[in-house]
């Protein structure tokens, strides 16, 4: 791969775990002391089986970015990130509190591996960069028990660390860590959880970096303004990215068409462009737009030479707290003091105080340049009418693997000017 590659998507999904007593502590950096746990916690590792627990993050990440979404603004989620997230936190679960997040999740198991052995599938690429990162920040004076510890750390390549949540300078090392995962993209995570604070006594976090060159890049020299219509009917010049007589994946759906832009030269992973019909809403197709939706729309795609794909250049950030929107999906207890049951974690009393994701998108022109020429002799049939894909008005889309059928990013860009 080359040295400027782009679109370039990432994000930090933060969790803040609260104490219902006090959490005093001092500054260190070693793993917390692991306390005993109690007996018959671990459940049965279930087999490994990425279809349906990329089914169950797809089906999650639907659910959470219609909660999330306020119509007419630009959203950009990630269901991966918030999905493993929880599912450390369902790993230190018990009783009503673990039933609802296996729920909202739509996992069986409390400590189900194949999350953990998903991060592992996605990973085996050299065509994208695609890098996660998960960590615990816990206070010197709470336990955890030592078979938590052992699953976050085997299934999901954990890392612990003791720290003061109270001093600035765990603050500052959060924001760091999270930076160094991110390549500098997310910057400011402590702060959105209320760091420094000396009653915190666990902080969770996720980061996913991705990094893919267009397997058909656009030639800069063709990008220039076009109108886009934004939401009051108000219609903008941006900057437009443009590509003609390339081969795509494409279908026409009832009310919307979808095109899938592949990364690197084997395609495994791809952007999916959901652009609603011109007098379909975007709110529309967003409420429409479900895990079986998104299957059947990019199982029925089909190879079409576009005659112009009109795409604008955009980099968009968002964030917000996904408090809300999980008690929504039916995340009741977790987030309140003395019902929430995290005895497979610690012997403490511990809720979820927030949660919080950060995203990042920049999409442009870079890519791998790709060729191929083809030669037969055939029967002609009748010429299929000129396709022209025009993203001039907002728009959904979609980050996924074809090989795992996971979706690591899904959006909807009102406005391209961010």
């Amino acid at each position: 791969m080359g040295t400027r590659r782009m679109p370039a998507v990432l994000l930090a999904g933060v969790l803040l775990i609260a104490g219902c007593g006090g959490g005093p502590g001092s500054t260190a950096d070693q793993p917390p002391e692991p306390a005993p746990s109690p007996a018959g916690l671990l459940t049965d590792l279930a087999a490994a089986d990425e279809a349906a627990v990329a089914s169950a993050v797809n089906g999650f990440g639907f659910d959470l970015f219609r909660a999330v979404a306020v119509p007419d603004e630009n959203t950009v989620t990630s269901p991966l990130s918030a999905a493993v997230l929880l599912s450390m936190v369902l790993a230190g679960a018990e009783g009503e509190t673990a039933a609802e997040l296996a729920q909202v999740l739509r996992l069986a198991d409390t400590r189900d591996v194949r999350m953990g052995e998903l991060l592992g599938r996605l990973a085996e690429t050299d065509e994208v960069l695609l890098e996660t990162a998960n960590g615990l920040w816990a206070d010197p004076e709470l336990p955890l028990h030592d078979d938590y510890l052992g699953f976050v750390r085997d299934t999901f390549n954990a890392t612990a660390t003791q720290a003061d949540l109270g001093a600035p300078a765990t603050a500052e090392a959060i924001d760091d860590w999270v930076a160094d995962q991110t390549q500098g993209r997310i910057d400011g995570l402590a702060a959105e959880l209320g760091l420094p604070d000396p009653d915190a006594p666990l902080v969770l976090l996720n980061t996913v970096y991705f990094l893919g060159e267009w397997e058909t890049e656009f030639d800069p020299e063709q990008t220039g303004p076009r109108p886009f219509r934004v939401p009051g009917d108000e219609t903008v010049e941006v900057p437009t990215m443009q590509l003609a007589g390339a081969e795509f994946g494409y279908a026409a759906r009832a009310g919307y068409e979808v095109l899938r832009l592949p990364y690197g030269a084997d395609g495994r992973y791809g952007m999916e462009i959901f652009l609603p019909a011109p007098a379909t809403p975007l709110s529309d197709l967003v409420g429409d737009l479900d895990q079986d939706e998104w299957r059947e729309a990019v199982t029925s795609l089909a190879p079409r030479t576009v005659d112009l794909l009109a795409l604008p250049r955009f980099q968009l950030e968002w964030g917000a707290p996904l408090d809300d929107a999980l008690v929504e999906m039916g995340l009741a207890s977790a987030f309140t003091p003395y019902q929430a049951d995290f005895s497979g974690m610690s012997p403490a009393e511990l809720y979820l105080a927030t949660v919080v994701q950060k995203t990042f998108i920049q999409v442009d022109e870079a890519g791998t340049e790709a060729a191929a020429a083809t030669g037969g002799s055939m029967g002609v049939t009748a010429a299929e009418p000129e396709l022209r894909f025009e993203v001039d008005r907002p728009f959904a889309v979609t980050i996924s693997d074809q090989q795992t059928g996971t979706i690591l990013f899904l959006g909807a860009v009102t406005d391209p000017r961010g």
